[in-house]
């Protein structure tokens, strides 16, 4: 083929004319672009980027990427000026073959927010391919008795071009004999053959060398040619012909071999041998074409032999030839097309890109997590895919163009519920019967810190002793936080307050990851009884949660404190020796003195009993003392024969383990009744007014004790049988022996038989506690003759502490 400068000139300015006429549209969310093949290297296609609304400086920063199915890197796009340019050689032809059209899918892929979008390219043809015969020569046999108008087929060329590009027109060379008729099949495809004009004479000519030309419909039109070489028989002189010039047949993809496609009929009027016919392919037929089929040169059946495959070859056309047997043989020809029938043989093929996972839990609605893409190799019905998802919720498919979709967010997650999800995409088409395909993906929830550490309960209660070792474990606390990984990791710390005059964190201190408390220093249940406070639990999550517990610690009574006397008078000293004056007329049992003490411990502790102790010679004294009053009365009447100087040495102890106890000196100077002073008889009468009001007071306290023993045992009782059906719990609670404290008929402590009873806090196993009381006695002056005032409200205070000492045991309860 020649190219003139001419066809030159006009090439150029056709692919100049398609470059600048690039065009973009958009369209059912997509950009279309069209380039001419065999463009440049970095020609340009179009501005994708200002087409995609996406600005230069984001390309980078937000992963701009192209992706082309298939079509390697022809097109590229560069970052700085967001341009889509030619990378390499575009060969229509290659790329699309003999299809109308052609385009290149592109998908644009951009992160941050992760967006998808489609362009499409279409390539344009140029006129870059001549037309093309199979082979440079052909012959043609014709019989010198063939009548004009006789037809001889010839076989055309082809052009690998599309549209006006391929459309061809021949032209034969000047004949007398022979002319060109050109005509179009049903299918558009064109045939053409030689025409007899006149009858030949094989011995005039025996031979016609005739040039073919080939010329397509592009600018500039280029051309092909095929030596046509006629050579003129004699003899038989009627060729075989077909009932009909066109053959069609259907069949299935999936047919057996030795299934009959179709039959072809040939007739020839003339008779003996030139009558009898065989069939064949004819021998320009590729063989690739007949290569599924086989055909019996008898009967002109044409037979399957081979699978077809409607995806690879869905049509097929080939000749078939009719030969006589005569000399020489003659031949018809007709024409068979084969259409292969698709059925639903191929599954539906899923493509997962662009995971985004995991997914936060707090992600909003909406949020792309993976692209889709489907494909059926099936066509029609057969080929048509429709997706599904399941389960249901919390995500959906979006479909964003053709055969894509996307799996998005359809409602919230929760990752405490759901850490996980297990999404299957079911694929079907819709052929008959239909075929599936499952792909999985495994969707992860990330935590994000939106719980808060929580405590079982919002108050714990803890036990401990006093005079506590520093560093001593009191008790621990626990906090829950149902996020994961690092906004599950709870520390623990003191809401910080004032206990009196100190700080709460001198007193105790928590560890920040066991939740352990410990107590910084020895503890004084005579300084401070409860220890409330809060404990704070957060966890190490952005921003940090957190919640607080409130811990309250009772500081458990020691026997640490001894009896200590007090003096006479309330504002006194606090000697241990006191000297007093008793008339030797009084009468037996009358109180002449009284020992007053008091104990800073409490409860069982503070209990204080009195004693006399034996003088050194052994002689029995005329004095005793109350057991539990200190109250010293004479044990018969004095006569003249007793000293006059009596020493009595009371002991006081206190009831604790071990006891503890104080020893006061009580002189008692006995003096006839006339030197008794005037004070003293005052003395004595206030000493029996008191007495009396005593006697009064302590009807009254027995009265009230008795009433609020009552109902401490039947709490007890209730208490006992609740606590006994429920299981014990664990924790630290330190053992102890329960003791009910209460008063004596005379005003002193006394307890009843000791009970077991169980008092823990929430968390902790059971554990036995002393029941403290705080005696806080008020001070009573001594009873004799030369003695203080004494007031009655003395015994009232202590009606008052003994029903303050059972109130607080209640609320220990």
């Amino acid at each position: 083929m020649v190219i003139t400068p001419e066809v030159r000139l006009g090439s150029s300015r056709c692919l100049l004319f398609s470059l600048f006429l690039a065009l973009w549209e958009t369209g059912s969310g997509q950009v279309h672009y069209s380039v001419p093949e065999e463009a440049k290297h970095g020609a340009f296609v179009g501005r994708i980027a200002q087409d995609l609304g996406l600005e230069l400086e984001e390309l980078v920063p937000r992963l701009f990427r192209v992706a082309s199915k298939g079509r390697g890197d022809l097109l590229e796009v560069n970052l700085q000026n967001g341009i889509l340019f030619v990378n390499s050689r575009i060969d229509r032809e290659e790329l699309c073959g003999r299809s109308a059209e052609c385009s290149i899918h592109l998908e644009v892929v951009v992160e941050r927010p992760l967006q998808v979008f489609h362009v499409e390219v279409e390539v344009k043809d140029i006129n870059d391919n001549p037309p093309v015969f199979l082979v440079k020569e052909q012959r043609v046999l014709v019989y010198e008795s063939r009548l004009p108008d006789s037809q001889f087929p010839l076989e055309g060329a082809s052009d690998e071009d599309v549209g006006s590009n391929s459309m061809l027109t021949y032209k034969l060379s000047s004949s007398e004999y022979f002319t060109l008729d050109v005509k179009t099949n049903s299918d558009g495809h064109t045939q053409i053959g030689l025409l007899l004009r006149k009858t030949l004479d094989r011995e005039e000519t025996p031979k016609h060398n005739l040039l073919l030309m080939a010329t397509d419909g592009g600018k500039p039109e280029l051309t092909g040619s095929l030596q046509v070489l006629v050579t003129v028989l004699d003899v038989n002189d009627n060729a075989p012909s077909f009932q009909q010039s066109e053959y069609e047949a259907r069949i299935f993809e999936n047919s057996d071999n030795g299934t009959a496609v179709i039959r072809v009929n040939a007739s020839d009027p003339d008779e003996g041998s030139n009558q009898e016919i065989f069939y064949s392919f004819n021998s320009l037929v590729p063989p690739m074409v007949i290569d599924p089929f086989s055909i019996d040169s008898n009967t002109g059946e044409i037979t399957l032999r081979k699978n077809l495959d409607f995806e690879k070859v869905n049509s097929y056309k080939f000749r078939i030839d009719a030969t006589d047997r005569g000399h020489p043989p003659m031949v018809g020809h007709c024409t068979v097309l084969v259409k292969v029938l698709d059925i639903n043989d191929n599954v539906p093929q899923i493509s997962l890109t662009s995971l985004s996972l995991p997914v936060r839990e707090d992600a909003p609605l909406g949020t792309v997590i993976a692209l889709i893409s489907v494909s059926d190799r099936d066509s029609g019905a057969n080929g048509q895919v429709t997706c599904s998802l399941m389960p249901h919720r919390p995500f959906k498919l979006v479909s964003t163009f053709k055969k894509y979709y996307s799996l998005v967010l359809d409602s919230a997650l929760d990752r405490e519920s759901v850490a996980d999800y297990a999404v299957v995409v079911t694929a079907r088409d819709r052929g008959s019967p239909p075929l599936s395909a499952t792909a999985s993906v495994s969707v992860e929830v990330a935590d994000v810190n939106d719980n808060a550490p929580t405590f079982a309960q919002p108050e714990y209660t803890a036990f401990v002793k006093e005079n506590n070792p520093p560093g001593c474990h009191i008790f621990t606390v626990s906090a829950r936080d149902l996020d994961a990984q690092e906004n599950a990791l709870v520390s623990y710390s003191l809401v910080e307050r004032r206990v009196g005059e100190r700080a709460l964190s001198s007193y105790v201190s928590v560890h920040a990851e066991s939740g352990k408390v410990f107590a910084l220093q020895p503890l004084d249940h005579e300084e401070l009884e409860l220890l409330q406070f809060q404990v704070s639990a957060r966890d190490a999550g952005v921003p940090p949660l957190g919640s607080n517990v409130t811990l309250q610690v009772f500081v458990l009574d020691e026997n640490d404190n001894a009896p200590a006397l007090l003096p006479p008078g309330a504002g006194g000293g606090g000697g241990r020796e006191r000297e007093l004056v008793v008339s030797r007329s009084v009468g037996a049992g009358q109180v002449v003195a009284k020992v007053r003490a008091v104990d800073a411990d409490s409860g069982y502790n503070a209990w204080l009993s009195y004693e006399l102790q034996s003088s050194a010679g052994g002689a029995r004294s005329p004095f005793r003392v109350g057991l539990y009053t200190g109250e010293i009365s004479t044990t018969r009447t004095l006569d003249e024969a007793d000293a006059p100087r009596q020493l009595l040495l009371v002991l006081v102890k206190d009831h604790g383990e071990p006891a503890l106890a104080a020893t006061a000196t009580v002189l008692l100077s006995l003096v006839d009744s006339g030197q008794v002073p005037k004070t003293s008889s005052r003395a004595s009468s206030r000493a029996e007014a008191v007495d009396t009001a005593m006697v009064d007071v302590n009807v009254y306290l027995i009265i009230a004790i008795c009433a609020v023993s009552s109902l401490l045992v039947l709490t007890l009782l209730l208490y006992t049988a609740l606590r006994c059906s429920a299981s014990p719990t664990e924790g630290g609670c330190a053992p102890g022996k329960p003791v009910l404290v209460c008063s004596s008929a005379v005003g002193s402590w006394s307890h009843s038989q000791q009970r077991r009873q169980r008092v823990c806090s929430r968390e902790g196993p059971p554990k036995t506690d002393l029941m403290a009381f705080s005696p806080s006695l008020p001070p009573c002056p001594l009873v004799s003759d030369v003695g203080e005032h004494q007031d009655l409200n003395d015994h009232c205070g202590k009606v008052s502490e003994f029903s303050c000492a059972f109130n607080r045991y209640f609320e220990i309860l």
